[in-house]
């Protein structure tokens, strides 16, 4: 593969030509973007995948929506739908996409929408009856044609992408300047013992001006897994057989935290499609035991496996300090933004 990469090198720089120019293009005002009369956070990263913007979008809706009428808006990755969809009872993993799905299923009084095309997605948001007060977009740094009013850039530690290429020799969408559009900038799945000095490495390796904010944010797994009636402390099924699954970009930290002896991995490719090959095949290898999943390939599988078999590990972001400050810039920007309307 890296022998491959190399090889690819030539594609990158005209990939990279070709991305710097859209982007001057539109910052330039060539290109049209398009602006809202109400507050618009895009989350997002240069990267292909694995840097944990789920969790961290689930972090803003528990911040704003106790005061705000949130709305997420996703493009809906590998559903099987198409154009705008806003989230009602009918919905399921397969019309939405698992990580909009997640949102719907856990945060109820929030709106779950999802459109490819996000300006067309926020003036469908903005035409309900119940319109909603702050819009939060789902991996949308690349998504130029909507400007949003605030911009969070994640990073993952083991994978910054001061350290990548672009697209095929790398794995960035754009070039690295790209974390110029950034208000905040999140260092994403640190080890929580992550010391001052490395912090300060990373900030240089970056090169982010000084009106940026970074941040450090390591995953936090919660001590219960969770079926659709049951939930069982995890101190306490160390010694019981169980099957672990993830169909998730970087599965590694999520198997070495299920780390015993009596479980067998099982690993699909990121946002992976469950065939009926696959299920049974699980089912076969799991017999009666306990399968713990991801909270997002759970949206999938649900249905197709015994529900008393079928559990999940929840996962939080946790910053490693300072969570009051970025709480604070993101209620700040929001209050003020609502206040101007």
């Amino acid at each position: 593969m890296n022998l491959l990469r190399k090889i690819m090198f030539p594609i990158s720089i005209l990939y990279g030509i070709i991305t710097s120019i859209r982007n001057f293009l539109f910052d330039k005002g060539i290109l049209k973007s398009y602006s809202f009369d109400l507050p618009i956070i895009a989350v997002g990263n240069l990267s292909v995948g694995g840097t944990g913007k789920t969790p961290q979008i689930e972090y803003l809706i528990r911040l704003l929506s106790k005061q705000y009428k949130v709305a997420t808006l996703s493009r809906g990755y590998k559903r099987k739908s198409k154009g705008f969809i806003l989230a009602d009872q009918t919905a399921t993993a397969v019309i939405l996409g698992d990580e909009p799905f997640q949102f719907f299923e856990k945060f109820k009084e929030i709106q779950v929408a999802v459109d490819t095309d996000r300006q067309n997605g926020i003036k469908q948001l903005l035409n309900q009856k119940d319109k909603p007060a702050v819009i939060l977009l789902d991996d949308a740094f690349q998504h130029r044609k909507v400007k949003a009013g605030f911009y969070i850039l994640l990073t993952s530690y083991g994978d910054l992408f001061s350290d990548d290429f672009i697209l095929p020799a790398g794995n960035l969408r754009e070039s690295r300047s790209g974390v110029k559009r950034a208000n905040v900038v999140i260092v994403t799945k640190c080890p929580d013992t992550l010391s001052s000095e490395e912090k300060n490495k990373i900030r240089n390796k970056l090169n982010i001006s000084l009106d940026q904010e970074l941040y450090f944010t390591f995953i936090a797994y919660d001590t219960f897994i969770f079926s659709e009636n049951l939930k069982l402390n995890l101190n306490e099924l160390q010694s019981t057989p169980k099957i672990v699954i993830a169909g998730i970009a970087k599965p590694e930290p999520f198997f070495e935290h299920l780390q015993n002896n009596n479980k067998v991995c099982l690993s699909f490719p990121d946002h992976h499609n469950f065939t009926d090959k696959d299920i049974l095949e699980i089912k076969k290898i799991a017999q009666n035991n306990i399968i713990i999943t991801t909270e997002k390939d759970y949206m999938r599988l649900k249905g197709s496996l015994p529900k008393e078999q079928l559990f999940y590990l929840p996962i939080k972001s946790s910053f490693l300090c300072d969570s009051e400050k970025f709480d604070k810039t993101i209620i700040n920007y929001v209050g003020t933004s609502t206040r101007n309307r």
